[in-house]
């Protein structure tokens, strides 16, 4: 399809605890209030036409949200506008090329597109659509098949270069993403495909004037994983440039003529000890069944199992033998545990943008009373059931049921009983009771579309949602709005 797309929507939302819960605000690309307001958005777009040898696209969407009454910046205008996309791209034949800001492809999607993916982190545990677009190019290798393997080998990949434009500790941060996987297909049913999803955040200035040199030498040694020369930090020459994290994937999958079932574990890590594997069972274990048949009352259906409490275990120190002498596979400094998923200590902000982690949405972030937000929550268990389909097989939705058992951090965790969103908690607990909280969110969300004309569409866009637990503040909110599509 090689439609030029024009869409507007305008969304109220009211919730009984002030604050939005967790469904309505996540995954929504960090343009939704936090708090009881309203959302207007305009987009325009031209698609690839996958019909043609060279092509093209492009598309901008403008975003503005208002919440009159906002606790932690009660000083701030109620009115924030923002540029949710603006890009541009060429692609011919598996090569590609993107530059701007631009949404993450979205995975494991229900019985429509606009209603959202069923999975928590919809299928990228390192970068969801949980934050802010950063600006930035990529290339990519779409799905190559390796000559003289019959099409059973193919490879595919991305190469990008990003830079953060919200108020952090590291001013003007830039971020470097790398992925590559290789898939084993049958071309009859069955496929396999591993890969690496890999980043690092590096340059940028610190309050008290410390730069990041950012040249060509320093950006290759970061892209290679090596440490810095002289005029880098201490971290920087005992490690490596910057902040760097990532997940290896595994998933395979079973094509039918009627239904498609597919499996994906996704495991994080931050360091080397993670990139061994000493963090496992850690990671996202993903099960989704979808028809192919998109108009029916179910279609889809998704269960997800999380699991972040190990991290290569509770202490950040030397890696040892069984008599306790330190492994010298990498002399002078061999360290692993205590991972510490989505945070730095230079980089104190750590993996979020505008506020909201980048990562997946389960890892809650909040001010830590040092000029940052950052991730207090990466220690977690949680299962998510997500059902899909269409309404009287017309109207598509999407029902999101999510139940998870949080203790923070090892450095900081959560405290049974204490406030975490007033004046009681600190970014530094004096504990270290390993006590879950429970926190359980759900949603209904979805449209009752209206067939204008051939090229006119109208949907009336709702929402239901449910916060109830430790963590989160209780609360039931709804949203309900109006979308008009002219292609």
């Amino acid at each position: 399809m090689n439609d030029f797309v024009v869409s507007a929507m305008l969304l109220g939302a009211l919730s009984t605890g002030g604050t939005l819960p967790f469904w309505a605000v996540s995954n929504q690309g960090g343009i939704m209030p936090e708090n009881n307001g309203a959302l207007a958005l305009v987009q325009a777009y031209k698609p690839f036409d996958t019909a043609k040898t060279f092509q093209w696209q492009a598309g901008v969407s403008l975003a503005a949200n208002w919440q009159p009454n906002d606790p932690l910046n009660p000083a701030s205008s109620p009115l924030h506008p923002m540029v949710d996309e603006l890009y541009a791209g060429v692609r011919w034949k598996v090569l590609r090329a993107d530059i701007g800001m631009m949404h993450n492809d979205r995975e494991f999607l229900g019985s429509d597109r606009s209603v959202g993916s069923l999975s928590v982190n919809e299928g990228h545990i390192i970068e969801s659509n949980n934050a802010r677009a950063m600006p930035g190019y990529k290339l990519v290798l779409e799905p190559w098949a390796i000559p003289f393997t019959g099409g059973h080998l193919l490879i595919n990949g991305v190469w990008g270069d990003y830079k953060t434009i919200d108020d952090r500790y590291m001013q003007g941060a830039l971020v470097h993403r790398l992925k590559g996987f290789l898939t084993i297909d049958t071309k009859r049913h069955f496929y396999i495909r591993i890969g690496l999803d890999h980043y690092a955040m590096w340059g940028g200035v610190s309050p008290d004037g410390r730069t990041m040199a950012v040249n060509w030498s320093n950006y290759w040694r970061m892209a290679t994983g090596r440490h810095a020369g002289s005029d880098g930090s201490v971290s920087d020459q005992i490690n490596v440039i910057g902040d760097h994290g990532g997940a290896e994937e595994l998933r395979m999958g079973w094509r039918a003529d009627k239904f498609d079932i597919t499996f994906q574990y996704e495991k994080p890590y931050s360091d080397k000890s993670g990139m061994r594997f000493n963090n496992l069972p850690d990671g996202t274990y993903t099960l989704h069944w979808s028809l192919k048949d998109k108009d029916r009352w179910i279609t889809d259906a998704l269960f997800e199992f999380h699991y972040t409490m190990w991290q290569s275990g509770a202490k950040h120190e030397d890696e040892t033998d069984e008599d306790g002498n330190v492994i010298p596979w990498h002399p002078g400094f061999n360290i692993f545990g205590g991972d510490n998923y989505f945070t730095n200590g230079e980089y104190r902000c750590g993996w979020t943008h505008f506020g909201r982690g980048i990562c997946g949405p389960l890892f809650f972030t909040k001010p830590d009373g040092q000029g940052c937000w950052r991730v207090y929550n990466n220690r977690y268990v949680a299962y998510h059931l997500g059902i899909s389909g269409k309404f009287f097989r017309k109207a598509p939705y999407r029902l999101m049921l999510t139940y998870s058992r949080n203790c923070g951090t090892y450095g900081s965790p959560l405290v049974p009983g204490a406030d975490i969103w007033g004046t009681d908690w600190q970014w530094w607990q004096p504990n270290t009771i390993d006590v879950p909280l429970s926190q359980f969110s759900a949603a209904l969300n979805g449209y009752v579309p209206f067939k204008l004309a051939r090229r006119h569409d109208f949907d009336l866009v709702y929402g239901l949602y449910l916060d109830a637990g430790e963590v989160l503040k209780n609360a039931f909110a709804c949203t309900l709005g109006v979308r008009y599509t002219f292609r």
